[in-house]
């Protein structure tokens, strides 16, 4: 592999983290605020999506050839970062798919060292490369898949990539809670 398919192998990698953590859930719980700033997973997934496709279309001369509403210059504060009632757990993972494979023919195209411009960036830093921009999406990427992970903990205990994913020890609920309030104990102690 080249260091393109290398990189573009973990932006996938991430994009696939980020849409399991949704798997199995109800649409509430998709969707629900779990943090005091309202972070939610679905809001993750559809956020993610609406990065990746301004970042690898917009940058590159190479747009959507759909509107998006969140994304638009009108939309209201933090529109991509919650799904409302009449948007459904479908089309966002649709919007996601679509995203990717934008994304994916961008990268595809282009080498590495393509100049792309981000026209919401400071002028001193908006010309880039398109190595730049897969470091920085997989970056911001693997960020919320992050924040996915500690919210889908949060709500029913899953963890990992997977099942029975090898680096997440095999523990009972009975063995977390134990190293949890060791960890507790040593946490007050300090």
């Amino acid at each position: 592999m080249d260091d393109k398919e290398i990189l573009h192998t973990y932006l996938r990698r991430g994009r696939d983290s980020l849409l399991t953590k949704i798997d199995g859930l109800s649409d509430y719980d998709a969707r629900r605020p779990l943090t005091p700033t309202a972070t939610n997973l679905l809001g993750l997934v559809k956020h993610v999506a609406g990065v990746q496709l301004e970042y690898f279309g917009v940058t590159f001369g190479r747009p959507a050839d759909r509107t998006v509403s969140w994304l638009a210059e009108d939309a209201a504060d933090d529109a991509d970062m919650w799904v409302p009632a009449a948007e459904s757990r479908a089309d966002i993972i649709e919007f996601h798919h679509y995203s990717a494979a934008h994304s994916d023919a961008t990268i595809d195209a282009l080498s590495l060292d393509a100049i792309g411009d981000v026209p919401w960036w400071l002028p001193e830093t908006r010309r880039v490369t398109l190595h730049q921009i897969l470091v920085h999406v997989i970056a911001e990427t693997a960020r919320h898949a992050g924040h996915a992970d500690i919210l889908r903990e949060s709500i029913d205990g899953e963890v990992g990539l997977r099942d029975a994913d090898p680096n997440i020890p095999g523990r009972s609920a009975e063995e977390w809670a134990l190293y949890r309030a060791m960890i507790e104990a040593e946490a007050r102690r300090a």
